[in-house]
This record gives C-alpha cells, sequence and structure tokens, in this order.
C-alpha cells in the first residue's frame, strides 16, 4: 500500500467523508453501505480496518469504487446487495448513494400510482408495516384533556 500526503476530506463515490474516520467507519458514511458491506470490502481488499481514511491513495480509493459498484462481480455473495431482483432489470443490484434515495422514492410513487395499500398509507403518512396506531406514531396537536380556564 502506497502512501501519499494527509487529506483531511476523502471522496469516496461521491460522498465527502473525514480523513480522521478509520476505514470501517468511514465507508458507512456512504449510503446504501452498512458496517458489514464494510468489512467485507475491507476483506476482500486485504486493508486495515483501522487506518484513517486520510491516508489512502487514489487507488486504493478507486479499488473500493469499483468493488462499491458491483460487489458481486468482485464474489461478494448475493444476499449482500440491498436490490435483489430488482424490478426493471431482473438482476441482483447494489445501489448507493443519491441512486438508492431515488430507487426508494420512484418505488414509494410507484405504490401510490398502482393505489397498493401501503401506498395508500404510505401517501396518508400513516404506518405502513402493520405498526398498531391507537396509541402511538401521532404527530401534530397534543393529544389528551385540556382544563377550563376559571
Amino acid at each position: 500500500m502506497s502512501m501519499q500526503e494527509y487529506r483531511h476530506i476523502v471522496r469516496v463515490a461521491g460522498r465527502d467523508i473525514d480523513g480522521q474516520e478509520n476505514l470501517l467507519q468511514g465507508l458507512t458514511r456512504i449510503t446504501g453501505v452498512g458496517l458489514r458491506l464494510s468489512s467485507a470490502i475491507i476483506r476482500k481488499l486485504e486493508l486495515d480496518p483501522s487506518i484513517r481514511l486520510g491516508l489512502l491513495d487514489d487507488a486504493i480509493i478507486q479499488k473500493i469504487e469499483n468493488l462499491l459498484s458491483d460487489p458481486l462481480a468482485a464474489g461478494l455473495p448475493a444476499w449482500y446487495v440491498n436490490r435483489p431482483r430488482d424490478r426493471y432489470t431482473g438482476k441482483d443490484l447494489h445501489i448507493i448513494g443519491s441512486d438508492l434515495d431515488f430507487a426508494q422514492k420512484t418505488d414509494i410513487e410507484r405504490l401510490k400510482r398502482i393505489r397498493a395499500w401501503r401506498g395508500i398509507r404510505h401517501s396518508l403518512g400513516l404506518k405502513v408495516r402493520g405498526q398498531r396506531t391507537r396509541t402511538t406514531g401521532r404527530h401534530g396537536g397534543t393529544v389528551g384533556v385540556s382544563r377550563k380556564k376559571v
């Protein structure tokens, strides 16, 4: 691993990350990358998880970005991806960054458009996954008994 001068801000996969962060925690700052995927990437590239991000050179960062763009091609198992059997392509994809936000928004919009139960719950701002709503999830004004002025 060739070292270069220390960088305070490192750009990885379209995200600015503090150079003081260690590699394991720093990769989790990217949307769509959790601790498990971060540690799998570090093991695959045989890097030290405790090294500071600011000490990595451009070649290593490029390797990390390539592995993030297609983790299945690098030999990681299919259950690591966050979008298995994509609706439009039928492939197992791993989406990161703003693409993940866009994919979630389009999925919710599709549910609203076809008037699915989950889409209706999303549009009404209610809980979607079967949680109770009788006592929790209240927002807005205070609920309770108000006292009369004397």
